[in-house]
């Protein structure tokens, strides 16, 4: 029996608006890895988006290749760790020539082979090839075989997988790819996995939103998805990452799963507990798979208050956390209620003001889904519930052009 543990959506360097989340880091990769330790784990495997930015800062890589070297038991529990669409194909596989010796593999680009043979620290690479590899540890007989999926854009895959017709959909590119790979590597002797960053979806189902912390990736000839039909029948486990919900795609014929980030990055997160997933598999049999719920990091809420009174009250009973506050009020947030809120608590991300109905007049409550809205309309919205009545055309023309000076800055 072979433990694996999943892990996914890192993203180093990672902020809350103003607010670092480095330190939470921390602390959640350090569960992480006494997590591996105390599981006994063999592998693990990291899908994808390691850092936030591609260009990471150097608190962020540190973080990373420290965290990295302990998880790996300092090169005797490998690490296959693919990129996700936050990660820079070159920066992500820089370090692999030397990461390697310690057992840490780094894959992003669909033209990269691993190089085969024996490491000081008898791991072995049997086999590899674009978008695969086999290897066997020292302490288990049978060998594992990986199809390695990182994140693909338009531009990546007419490069390295020999798109001609830019009509083609992503989903049958890459499928025709990974089933030719298991048709080749993947038999009943060994045991098959699959990692990738990518959206996944049954086909026929309708799609989750992506996080709003998250990119949107890169839908490429009208392929809105991919399907898990798309992943070869002979996988045994599909290790994704992408969507920081933990939760299986598909549980038949084989597990398809997110792991979840180990932190919630934004507000549609807040309610969302986060895990590692722990895999125990054989050659030929079916896994068995466990969630592990991580305790560390900050929790998110959202939450609406009508007076101050309640609003420092909460704040007081729940001082770690980051908190988006939606406040009632006839008007606008006077000067020293939110200075009273503010200084209450260090974790407001946002103070959102709901104006209330006035009678009379039609509801012109601001809410949290209206700050997706242009600034002319938000304009408008405030104008009418401020002055009980549409700002006229001299006054938007105004404001566009304060607007507009404002974006040439």
């Amino acid at each position: 029996m072979i433990k694996i543990l999943h892990t996914a959506d890192w993203h180093l360097g990672k902020r809350l608006q103003d607010f670092s989340r480095m330190e939470e880091q921390k602390l959640v990769l350090e569960e992480i890895i006494q997590i591996a330790y105390d599981q006994e784990v063999d592998l693990v495997l990291l899908a994808g988006d390691i850092f936030d930015t591609f260009n990471p800062s150097h608190e962020a890589v540190e973080l990373l290749y420290k965290t990295l070297r302990r998880l790996s038991k300092n090169g005797e529990r490998p690490i296959i760790a693919i990129s996700g669409n936050h990660d820079s194909t070159q920066f992500v596989e820089a370090p692999d020539p030397l990461a390697r010796e310690m057992g840490i593999f780094f894959y992003s680009r669909y033209d990269s082979v691993i190089s085969t043979g024996k490491l000081d620290n008898g791991i072995e690479i049997l086999n590899s090839e674009s978008g695969f590899m086999e290897i066997k540890l020292p302490k288990h007989a049978e060998p594992i075989r990986i199809i390695l999926a990182p994140y693909a854009n338009e531009v990546l895959l007419k490069t390295y997988l020999g798109e001609e017709d830019r009509e083609a959909e992503l989903r049958n590119i890459l499928a025709a790819k990974w089933h030719d790979l298991a048709d080749r590597y993947c038999d009943e002797s060994g045991i098959n996995l699959f990692a990738g960053h990518f959206f996944f979806v049954k086909e026929g189902e309708k799609p989750e939103p992506e996080p709003e912390s998250e990119r949107p990736i890169l839908h490429v000839g009208g392929a809105q998805a991919l399907y898990t039909s798309n992943i070869p029948a002979q996988i045994q486990y599909a290790a994704l990452g992408h969507l920081h919900r933990y939760h299986a795609v598909s549980k038949s014929p084989f597990p398809v799963v997110y792991s979840s980030s180990p932190l919630a990055y934004s507000f549609s997160e807040a309610d969302q507990e986060k895990r590692v997933v722990i895999i125990q598999a054989e050659a030929n049999k079916e896994v068995s798979y466990e969630a592990i719920p991580l305790q560390e990091g900050r929790p998110l809420f959202r939450k609406r208050f009508e007076n101050l009174a309640d609003t420092l009250a909460w704040l007081e009973e729940n001082p770690y956390c980051f908190v988006e506050i939606t406040f009632a009020t006839e008007h606008a947030i006077d000067a020293a209620t939110r200075k009273a809120i503010m200084k209450a608590h260090d974790g407001i991300v946002n103070l959102i003001p709901e104006i209330l109905h006035i009678k009379g007049q039609e509801s012109l409550s601001l809410k949290v889904e209206d700050l997706g809205k242009d600034m002319v309309t938000l304009f408008k919205m405030y104008y009418k519930s401020e002055k009980g009545q549409d700002p006229n055309a001299e006054l938007i023309d105004i404001f566009k052009e304060v607007i507009s000076q404002n974006e040439d800055l």
